[in-house]
């Protein structure tokens, strides 16, 4: 089929994790891309797959490509197949009503796909360093959907990640879009009981691995290795300009 490069994903056994290695894929469309997605088994249910078609990354800086993109700042969105693969860890956890925080909201893209998760009584919180990518994912959000804004559905922040949002705390979900040499404290401690976080751990340039963080009832915590991945780095640090 025109459009689409077929070299995809080979998967490495690494233990009992799988590293994804990749070339770039470009795609006509936000379905087709999605299609490939479903077909590769990284997009696994209905919900997942509903959210993806209903949020076009092309209002929110990225492209039709299966790989990260830059959106300024030495920031990016990340690849499809990563936002994917955490919809679905995130999906059980993220139903009508949840509260959700999305930690490196960059340009808000994310944020708007678990918003349609935590349907409309739902509540996403953002949190981005870069005052100028909060104006932007305000914006991108305000041209996809103006209303998980107006309504109080999605709330952007500027913060510092590592730190959380304890005012907003306890979530339900937390999703972490860039990488942080230890695990946050502060996210574990706002994570309800019964919660789930995914965050990207290791050094920059370094090992990193998706990792997910249960918190169980009564407060004990697990951590699962899910795959080797690649982020820029979680900013520990409020930027003015």
């Amino acid at each position: 089929m025109e459009g689409v490069n077929f070299q995809m994903f080979y998967r490495l056994s690494v233990g009992r994790r799988s590293l994804f290695v990749h070339r770039q894929m470009s795609f006509f469309s936000n379905s087709e891309l999605v299609q490939h997605l479903k077909r590769e088994k990284i997009v696994k249910t209905e919900r997942v797959e509903k959210v993806l078609l209903d949020c076009d990354r092309t209002k929110y800086r990225g492209e039709y490509f299966d790989s990260p993109q830059t959106i300024g700042y030495n920031q990016t969105i990340s690849a499809p197949h990563m936002h994917a693969m955490c919809l679905e860890i995130l999906s059980p956890l993220v139903q009508e009503g949840s509260k959700v925080m999305d930690v490196g909201s960059g340009s808000g893209y994310l944020t708007a796909c678990l918003a349609r998760l935590a349907g409309e009584s739902g509540k996403v919180v953002g949190l981005e360093t870069v005052p100028q990518l909060v104006n932007d994912s305000k914006e991108n959000i305000n041209r996809d959907c103006p209303e998980f804004l107006t309504s109080g559905r999605v709330l952007i922040k500027h913060a510092n990640g590592w730190l959380g949002c304890p005012e907003e705390a306890p979530f339900d979900a937390i999703h972490v879009g860039a990488a942080a040499a230890s695990v946050p404290t502060a996210l574990v401690e706002q994570l309800r009981e019964g919660g789930t976080l995914v965050i990207p751990v290791g050094p920059n340039g370094g090992e990193q691995n998706l990792v997910r963080i249960d918190k169980e009832m009564g407060g004990n915590v697990r951590t699962t290795t899910i795959c080797g991945v690649r982020y820029v780095p979680l900013v520990n640090q409020l930027k003015t300009t």
